[in-house]
């Protein structure tokens, strides 16, 4: 009895971190919205650690632009993540929202990215960009 209650255990375990693992992945998740009010939403990021949800200007090469956004993030889960444009944004512009880390730089907690910088960049989990790509309207 207790071999099976012992492995019971293992495997309940086991599927627990399995799970938190599985939806714990970086990611964001948006949709094409109205930015006339001036701020863009993501309505979830994944984030590995703390950082920031950066909202770069692109195109259809799907190249990360200038920077026209950005907000913190906790590490783990955030919800209706709200970012406050710097700049006008018409609408059919493209943006790309990026999960940014919180590295580097002269000061923490302080957004420090200018493209092509190393403090501050985006994640690359893999090699990959953490992103979405949304269009204004």
């Amino acid at each position: 009895m207790k071999l099976f209650t012992t492995t019971a255990l293992a495997l309940t375990i086991a599927a627990g971190s399995a799970f938190a693992a599985a939806h714990s992945n970086p990611a964001v998740e948006a949709m094409d919205q109205d930015v006339s009010n001036g701020v863009v939403s993501a309505e979830k990021v994944m984030a590995p650690a703390n950082g920031w949800l950066v909202v770069h200007r692109t195109d259809s090469e799907m190249k990360p632009g200038p920077v026209v956004g950005y907000a913190p993030l906790r590490a783990g889960e955030n919800m209706d993540v709200a970012a406050i444009l710097q700049e006008e944004v018409k609408s059919g512009d493209m943006l790309m929202l990026m999960v940014h880390a919180e590295d580097g730089g002269m000061k923490m907690g302080g957004f420090e990215y200018t493209l092509g910088a190393t403090e501050d960049g985006p994640i690359k989990p893999d090699g990959n960009l953490v992103m979405t790509v949304i269009t204004a309207k």
